[in-house]
C-alpha cells in the first residue's frame, strides 16, 4: 500500500499561448493570445486547483513549475495573484522552487525583476541558440543579442538559479556553430542547462516539411565536442538532456524521474496522483483554452477526468522516468511510490539485465549501465 504522504508532490501550471507557434513544437501551445485572457485564465487555474484539493490531503507541494506556451506573456501581477491564490489553498514550504518558462524576446525579459518580486526564484529561458540564421529557421521571435540581454539581466535582477533551453542538431549547424553555442550558453549559465537535439515530431509543421538536418556522422561529433564541453565546465548529465553543476538540479523534473506525485492544472495538463486506497490515477484537462475556460465558468469546476493505473502500467511508467537518471533511484523507491513489491520490478527487468543494459539489483539501485545509457529507448522498450 502507497502511504501519499511519502510520496514528494509537485505542482504543473500550463499558460498555453505564445505569440507564433514554432514549427518545431508539438506542445499543447496557441496562437491568439490576448491580455484580456489573463484575469480569467488565473482565475480558472485557481478553480481548477480547488477541485482538485480533495486528492491532497494536507500533503505539501515542493516545486511549481509554470510552463507553456510562453509563460511570460503574463504580466508579473497575474502570476503574483496565482502564487498567491496556490499559497492560500496548498502548503508550500519556504525553500520550495518555483520555476517560470519565458523567452528572451525583449518585452518578456523586462519582466523579470518583476517575476522574481512575484515569488518566482527560478527562470527556464528558451534560448535554442545564439545565432540569427539558426533562430530564424527555428521560427524563434527573438535574436541572438535579446538572449544575451536576456541572460544579462537575469543575473541583474537578483536571480541566483536558471535554466538555458538549447538546440544542436539544427539545419545546416556543423560541430563548430554547435560547439559556439554551447560554449556561449555555459559561460551565460547559472549551472544548469538543458541540451537536446532537435528532432522532428508529428503534428507539427516540420513534420510535413521537414528541413535538411545534419548527416549522423556530424550529429555525432555535435554531441561527443558537446558532452566534453559540459564536463569540462563541471555540468555532470543528471537526466537524458539536463546537465548540472551538483546542487543545481531541477528539483520538479528530478521529481518526475523518481516517479513523484505531480498536480497539473491548465488547459491539457497532465497529473499523477498516489491516493491513500493505494491507487495511483492519471488526470488530464481538455487541451482546448477557450473550452477550459469554459469548463471554469460552470457553477463549480468538475475535477480532472481520472485514469487509474493498472499495476503494470506502474511499473511500466516508474521505469520509464528512473532509468532516464544517470544515478538512477534507490530501489526501495519502487515500493514506496507504486505499492508493488519489488520482485515485480526485477521479473519485468529479466531482458535488460541479461543484456547489461541495467544493473545487478543486488547493488540497490535502479539505473542504467553506460552501454544501456547509449541504447535508452531500446532499453525502455523491454519494460513495454
Amino acid at each position: 500500500m502507497i502511504d501519499p504522504g511519502n510520496v514528494p508532490l509537485s505542482l504543473y501550471v500550463h499558460l498555453p499561448w505564445c505569440t507564433r507557434k514554432c514549427p518545431y513544437c508539438d506542445f499543447n501551445s496557441h496562437e491568439g493570445f490576448s491580455p484580456t485572457l489573463q484575469q480569467p485564465y488565473i482565475e480558472a487555474l485557481l478553480s481548477d486547483l480547488d477541485s482538485q484539493r480533495h486528492w491532497l490531503a494536507g500533503r505539501a507541494v515542493d516545486s511549481i513549475f509554470i510552463g507553456g506556451g510562453t509563460p511570460s506573456l503574463f504580466e508579473s501581477r497575474w502570476i503574483a495573484e496565482l502564487l498567491e491564490g496556490i499559497a492560500q489553498r496548498v502548503f508550500l514550504p519556504n525553500d520550495i522552487e518555483i520555476t517560470l518558462e519565458s523567452n528572451p524576446g525583449s518585452a518578456e525579459s523586462s519582466r523579470f525583476k518583476d517575476y522574481r518580486l512575484a515569488g518566482v526564484n527560478r527562470l527556464s529561458i528558451g534560448v535554442q541558440s545564439f545565432d540569427d540564421k539558426a533562430l530564424k529557421t527555428l521560427g524563434r521571435v527573438h535574436s541572438g543579442d535579446e538572449a544575451r540581454h536576456a541572460l544579462d539581466l537575469v543575473a541583474a535582477v537578483g536571480f541566483h538559479r536558471w535554466n538555458i533551453d538549447l538546440m544542436h542538431g539544427l539545419p545546416g549547424q556543423n560541430a563548430a556553430l554547435a560547439e559556439a553555442d554551447l560554449t556561449e550558453a555555459i559561460d551565460r549559465s547559472a549551472g544548469h542547462i538543458s541540451w537536446y537535439q532537435l528532432t522532428i515530431e508529428r503534428n507539427t509543421h516540420f513534420w510535413s516539411r521537414p528541413p535538411m538536418l545534419p548527416e549522423e556522422s556530424t550529429l555525432e561529433a555535435i554531441q561527443l565536442q558537446g558532452e566534453a564541453c559540459l564536463n569540462e565546465a563541471h555540468l555532470l548529465q543528471y537526466e537524458v538532456s539536463a546537465f548540472s553543476r551538483p546542487g543545481e538540479e531541477s528539483r520538479h523534473n528530478l521529481n518526475y524521474w523518481e516517479f513523484g506525485d505531480y498536480l497539473g492544472l491548465g488547459a491539457g495538463a497532465h497529473g499523477k496522483v498516489s491516493l491513500h486506497d493505494g491507487a495511483i490515477v492519471r488526470s488530464q484537462r481538455t487541451r482546448a483554452p477557450l473550452d477550459y475556460l469554459k469548463e471554469a465558468n460552470s457553477p463549480s469546476m468538475p475535477p480532472p477526468q481520472r485514469v487509474p493505473l493498472a499495476p503494470e502500467e506502474k511499473t511500466v511508467e516508474f521505469a520509464m522516468n528512473a532509468l532516464r537518471l544517470k544515478s538512477g533511484v534507490p530501489i526501495h523507491r519502487f515500493a514506496e511510490h507504486t505499492g508493488l513489491p519489488a520482485e515485480q520490478l526485477a521479473a519485468a527487468a529479466t531482458t535488460a539485465l541479461s543484456r547489461g543494459w541495467i544493473e545487478e539489483f543486488s547493488n540497490g539501485w535502479f539505473r542504467t549501465t553506460p552501454l544501456g545509457y547509449r541504447f535508452l529507448d531500446s532499453v525502455i522498450a523491454t519494460f513495454l
